[in-house]
């Protein structure tokens, strides 16, 4: 067995609740391990983790306590979304109301993500005041998630005030700022949650063209933010120092930035740049692929979030950008308070949302964009079928790369020993992942009360 499989049972050898907590095993199942689909093995967790079965028989004498029967489906990590605005009527950026009704909001929304195989999220918020900040990310912190209290929050995803006016989309251009001062231009923004690191903010889009921002970017990765690139009219230069400079993610690509041109790409070219530095540690940066500067070491160019719900991006545009770059896709819904509800308006930071009957959002009265009502399993659906990708290459974009983004791919993403035992049963036998079982720290979370 590799060395990197190999995990005690038990970190405390003495521990008896580890020892003597129940161990689950599922079996008839088609596990997506190491990028393959794994027939005739079984997947073993106990106390939310997964474990290695060798230190039961070995160390322990035990066998599973308790068998799951996947009956043939594919077993996958659970799904995570790194942007995602809102749903059920809630928008996480509204800071009205009492505390208590703020976090009985987030836990709304993080208990409905589970229906949809989304184990995992980034809370967004758009473009704010500092009092919206200050109210809101408070309730936006890591925790942990469970089967009846919802999926696991990473760390808010604060998309601007550091963004272009050219590319707002529908962000209050009214709150954006500039960076002159440095980092402290970001506190001042943010407030102290900033100083939390990755604990409260876990991604910070901006763009790298506005005046001091760039050069923050390595103060922010110090503190363990992602920062990514996005609502942006930068040209290809400005993109690529970013990326050196620390940035290692772009916001739902295609939308709110420059359109590719042959002689100046844009944020967009940093998809076929060959000369970046190669990365001196894998961890946050994107496996190497065929189309890889070098295919034997971490990719330099950063992950991109793609929305695939055939309204924000030509199914043509993510193939393109799937097959420049295809271990750097991240699918994220960008969804806002109308997701999961009929059409009708609602809000998105402040401002009035119509979705159409096609689950197209606009800024009310006007054609622009403002999010979407795409669930994370249909992402994946229309994601295989716009780039003809395998099933693994699907789920891969909805579970590892986010987690490799994030630099969690140790806990999350993954079925590997000692990730958490975040799971969910998928039926493909149509050719489309059906979500039937979801599991949350390895207790089953109940659908039918969805």
């Amino acid at each position: 067995m590799p060395t990197h499989l190999k995990l005690n049972m038990c970190p405390i050898q003495n521990d008896k609740k580890c020892c003597s907590s129940p161990i689950y095993k599922i079996v008839n199942a088609r596990l997506l391990m190491n990028h393959e689909i794994v027939e005739g093995s079984y997947l073993w967790f106990q106390n939310g983790k997964i474990i290695n079965p060798q230190n039961l028989f070995f160390d322990h004498l035990r066998e599973a306590d308790k068998i799951i029967d996947a009956k043939g489906m594919l077993v996958v990590p659970g799904f995570i979304d790194t942007q995602i605005n809102g749903a059920y009527g809630i928008d996480f950026a509204d800071h009205e109301g009492s505390d208590e009704k703020i976090q009985a909001d987030v836990d709304t929304v993080a208990k409905g993500l589970l229906q949809y195989g989304c184990t995992s999220f980034c809370p967004t918020v758009v473009s704010s005041e500092p009092a919206v900040y200050q109210k809101v990310l408070p309730h936006l912190n890591a925790r942990k998630g469970s089967a009846a209290g919802g999926a696991e929050i990473l760390g808010a995803h604060v998309e601007g005030p550091f963004i272009s006016v050219e590319k707002k989309g529908a962000h209050k251009q009214a709150v954006f700022r500039t960076a002159e001062n440095g980092i402290e231009d970001f506190d001042d923004a943010y407030g102290s949650e900033l100083k939390k690191g990755s604990e409260a903010v876990s991604i910070m889009t901006l763009a790298p063209e506005l005046s001091g921002v760039a050069d923050a970017i390595p103060d922010l990765v110090a503190r363990g933010v992602k920062v990514a690139l996005g609502h942006t009219a930068c040209k290809i230069a400005e993109a690529e120092r970013a990326v050196v400079q620390g940035a290692t993610s772009i916001t739902h690509l295609f939308n709110a930035m420059q359109a590719f041109h042959h002689r100046d790409p844009g944020l967009i070219g940093v998809l076929g740049a060959a000369d970046l530095p190669i990365p001196e540690s894998s961890k946050g940066h994107p496996e190497p692929s065929d189309t890889s500067p070098c295919r034997t070491k971490p990719d330099p160019r950063p992950f991109y979030g793609i929305i695939c719900d055939g309204v924000h991006v030509h199914p043509n545009s993510v193939r393109i950008a799937y097959y420049s770059h295809p271990t750097g896709a991240v699918l994220v819904t960008d969804a806002l308070s109308a997701m999961g509800l009929p059409a009708g308006t609602y809000s998105l930071g402040g401002r009035d949302v119509a979705v159409d009957h096609n689950g197209a959002a606009y800024i009310k009265g006007t054609s622009t964009l403002a999010g979407s009502t795409v669930t994370i399993d249909e992402c994946i659906r229309k994601f295989q079928k716009f780039t003809n990708c395998t099933v693994i290459e699907a789920v891969e974009a909805a579970t590892l790369h986010p987690a490799e983004l994030l630099g969690i791919s140790d806990r999350k993403g993954t079925l590997n020993v000692g990730a958490d035992a975040d799971f969910v049963f998928l039926d493909d036998s149509t050719g489309e992942v059906q979500v039937k079982r979801v599991f949350v720290a390895g207790d089953e979370v109940d659908l039918s009360t969805k």
